[in-house]
């Protein structure tokens, strides 16, 4: 799906549990999309304060500048007809308006990529997930 490109704007999930790295490719992705000159923005709920308080970090250290948001539907006040990417990291902690927003925003072109947990310690879905 990384070179999805007959279609402009869709979502990409990137999940699994604790410690399976999906911050850091989610970091992963956001470089190289950055290497190709696209306009990215970055988002983390402000709930996840573990390792920065204004950066998207994984656990082997890596790290982007993220925009810090309380709620989901925060991220349409950053996005504008630049914006070719979004980048949502811990998106399991957001409540149900993001996934309307990523619906949305894959609806106007743009790539949205999120990250985060699809499962809690016991391998019951976690969050957003539990009703998918």
């Amino acid at each position: 799906m990384m070179y999805h490109q007959y279609k402009d704007g869709y979502v990409e999930l990137i999940t699994g549990c604790m410690f399976a790295g999906k911050t850091e490719e989610l970091i992963r992705r956001i470089n190289t999309l950055s290497y190709a000159h696209k306009n990215i923005i970055v988002f983390r709920p402000r709930i996840d304060n573990r390792y920065s308080d204004n950066e998207v970090v994984s656990h082997a250290g890596k790290r982007v500048a993220a925009v810090i948001i309380d709620n989901a539907l925060e991220i349409l006040d950053y996005v504008s007809e630049e914006t070719d990417v979004v980048a949502i990291d811990e998106v399991q902690f957001f409540d149900e308006n993001v996934i309307k927003v990523c619906d949305y925003l894959a609806e106007q072109g743009i790539r949205v990529m999120a990250a985060g947990l699809d499962m809690d310690f016991r391998g019951e879905p976690f969050g957003l997930f539990q009703n998918s």
